[in-house]
């Protein structure tokens, strides 16, 4: 089962609370290009939808980056949740070196 999640780079101006209340997920990107990260953001039911389907360490996802030239595998390296409302807050992608 390929899993696949749809991304759009995040704006330096748009902070990461004000989307969360629009239903959209805050997450990076390392590795892509060597030692840069990009900020993403991505729709929050889809990434809840993902992370039930991913199961167990070293989760390898396909990453469609809407607004970048790269599009590829990925590690699901880090789910940060929120300390008391047991939702997820934050996410972290390492991309796969080919």
């Amino acid at each position: 089962m390929e899993l696949t999640l749809d991304c759009s780079k995040r704006a330096d101006n748009e902070k990461p609370g004000a989307l969360r209340r629009e239903g959209v997920m805050p997450a990076v990107l390392y590795g892509h290009d060597g030692t840069n990260s990009v900020s993403l953001k991505a729709n929050t039911r889809e990434v809840e939808a993902l992370l039930r389907k991913a199961k167990g360490q070293k989760v390898e996802i396909s990453l469609n980056v809407a607004d970048m030239p790269w599009n590829g595998n990925v590690i699901l390296q880090e789910v940060q949740n929120h300390p008391w409302k047991n939702e997820v807050y934050h996410i972290s992608f390492l991309a796969q070196q080919n």
